[in-house]
């Protein structure tokens, strides 16, 4: 079966109200369904399930759509993957579906090695003489089997080679277990060794929820080449930069409570959610990033942060709080006592003391003045000088202009400045995250305005994602090939999602295909603002569909009776109302790119 007829088979198939009321309580309300939004915390429900024209509308967030639409929302799905859930509930096969053949995907044998290691892990922290130490261990931290076996926690045994020999029965490969560090290679040694021995293993899961990467924590004692905590390396399908621990199991606590808690490690995730605090990510082992504070973004526009109290930790803090602030999250901080971390507080004075600091925590800027505060900067003029020092990278930082207004203001009336002098030092700052404004066009191909110039809006998507190539995976989160009108477009698109860094279209397309595909790669048109043309090829295409329907309503709205005249308004005020969300959405994921792949002029 076609790839379209496979999505239109599932769609027609699909029960929304069954899909959708896995995640929220609907009740019936004559011909629709009613329930409180998933999308935003409400007393009285606004969100609505119209299983006649197979689409969902929350008038609170404003967010509406089809079901693949809702679980890419509220799961963070691919369209891809949301097909494919919808796809096993309705009962039709679609393992075929936006997949190249297994043989043909070069991530596979990367997937099922961190697959097998993960389930070796986690046999042998259960097995009775290998994982008595680990579970005493977890058990110390107040992890109980449930809450380990929820996060797949496993134990590496204290031996050189318990995983390599395991993996060798099962014919995996022993260079690609060195890629992704799962075995590690030695002078002396005429064999590679466990990468991973006697430490506690946590599996990093994508958001699809697949194994692609661990961390490992050490039991025995630390020394030379053997630190306390272990990442696995960057591999062809681990960016660590790129993923939030614990994220895919926290993404819902997050969005029903606006906000995400963001720990240092590990075990600050998995204590807590054994307590049943639920909202909880934490970066790997390093600096936040800025891939993941834009994931973060995805789900929420608030976080807070529970890192440790000392100095270290503090300076983490801050730098966090900074990459955060710059990607549009609003940030503030949670005081710990001294001496504790929040695994160490959960455990020692319960969940409710743990929630007290959440609850008390104060905006980044305001900790920070606390603090200089508390060491004295502000009794002198020179040291009220440093102190604007070290305020400005946080106002700086600030996606919201609002938000940088009030910090200016803040800081100006503590520090004893004019607002103006201090929004003109801001002004004097690099600003290495953002994007530097676009210089004067040279003559030649490029274009300034916002929409397509002749090109219609289908082609103009192919050719920012063929140019572009960092796009595709944004529109594949977004739309599916079934979108796009043309069939050439939709194989090319496919091609494209199948294989990001595609250079010729698979054998056997057709060839009009592979013609307009060549004629793509060649076309020299540059982008001002790839972000944006992104986003209006996009929004064109998602809310056409929409205006058709709006305009055959309005065609047979004269000659229908009274009440097919009120449900034919209500239809099109809902149509609106979808298009008006989808626009939005589309204006925030252009924000969220920023100007990606901007050509400099050479």
């Amino acid at each position: 079966m076609a790839h379209d007829d496979i999505v239109e088979e599932v769609r027609a198939r699909a029960d929304i109200v069954e899909i959708i009321g896995q995640f929220v309580s609907l009740r019936k309300a004559g011909r629709e369904f009613r329930g409180l939004s998933p999308f935003k915390k409400e007393k009285t429900p606004s969100f609505f399930v119209i299983p006649a024209k197979g689409f969902f509308h929350d008038f609170s967030s404003g967010e509406s759509g089809d079901v693949f639409a809702f679980l890419m929302k509220h799961q963070g799905m691919s369209f891809l993957d949301a097909v494919r859930h919808v796809g096993a509930h309705a009962g039709v096969d679609v393992s075929n579906l936006g997949r190249r053949r297994k043989k043909d995907d070069p991530a596979r044998p990367y997937h099922e090695a961190c697959a097998y290691a993960s389930s070796f892990f986690r046999e042998r922290l259960w097995d009775a003489v290998d994982g008595a130490k680990a579970r005493a261990y977890l058990e110390g931290r107040g992890i109980g089997r449930e809450t380990a076996e929820r996060f797949g926690l496993g134990y590496a045994p204290d031996r050189w080679e318990a995983l390599r020999e395991a993996a060798s029965v099962h014919g995996l490969s022993e260079p690609l277990l060195v890629e992704i560090g799962l075995l590690k290679e030695a002078e002396g040694r005429d064999r590679p060794y466990d990468g991973l021995r006697d430490r506690i293993t946590f599996p990093i899961e994508s958001l699809s929820g697949r194994v692609v990467a661990f961390g490992g924590r050490l039991l025995g004692r630390e020394g030379k080449g053997r630190p306390k905590y272990l990442n696995s390396p960057e591999s062809p399908i681990f960016r660590k930069g790129e993923v939030l621990y614990g994220l895919r199991r926290a993404r819902n606590h997050i969005r029903r409570s606006g906000s995400a808690l963001v720990v240092e490690g590990f075990v600050d995730v998995v204590s807590l959610s054994a307590a049943e605090i639920g909202s909880v990510v934490a970066p790997l082992g390093t600096a936040l990033t800025d891939g993941q504070a834009r994931l973060l973004r995805r789900f929420t526009d608030q976080a807070c942060l529970l890192f440790d109290s000392d100095a270290a930790g503090l300076r983490a803090t801050f730098r966090a709080a900074d990459t955060l602030l710059a990607h549009g999250v609003s940030v503030s901080v949670a005081m710990l006592p001294e001496g504790e971390d929040p695994d160490s507080l959960v455990r020692g004075a319960g969940r409710e003391s743990l929630l007290e600091c959440v609850q008390q925590s104060v905006d980044v800027l305001d900790r920070k003045i606390g603090i200089l505060e508390e060491h004295g900067y502000f009794d002198s003029t020179q040291g009220r000088r440093r102190a604007v020092d070290r305020l400005l990278p946080t106002i700086r930082a600030a996606l919201n202009p609002r938000v940088r207004d009030i910090y200016a203001t803040r800081v100006a009336e503590r520090v004893g400045v004019r607002r103006e002098t201090l929004l003109a030092e801001v002004g004097s700052l690099p600003a290495p995250r953002r994007a530097p404004a676009a210089r004067p066009s040279s003559p030649g191909r490029r274009r300034q305005a916002p929409r397509f110039h002749g090109l219609g809006p289908e082609r103009a998507l192919l050719l920012l994602l063929v140019k572009e190539r960092s796009l595709v995976e944004r529109a594949s989160e977004k739309m599916g090939p079934s979108d796009l009108e043309d069939r050439a477009n939709r194989a090319i698109f496919e091609a494209l999602v199948d294989d990001p860094e595609l250079v010729t279209m698979p054998e056997g397309s057709e060839r009009e295909v592979v013609r307009r595909f060549e004629e793509l790669s060649a076309d020299p048109e540059m982008w001002v603002s790839p972000a944006q043309a992104f986003a209006d090829a996009v929004e064109s295409i998602a809310t056409r569909g929409i205006d058709r329907q709006i305009e055959s309503i309005e065609s047979r709205l004269a000659g229908a009776s009274a009440d097919q005249k009120l449900d034919m308004v209500r239809r099109k005020e809902v149509l609106t109302q979808e298009k008006l969300a989808r626009s939005v959405d589309w204006r925030r994921s252009a924000r969220a790119i920023g100007t990606i792949g901007r050509k400099a002029e050479e």
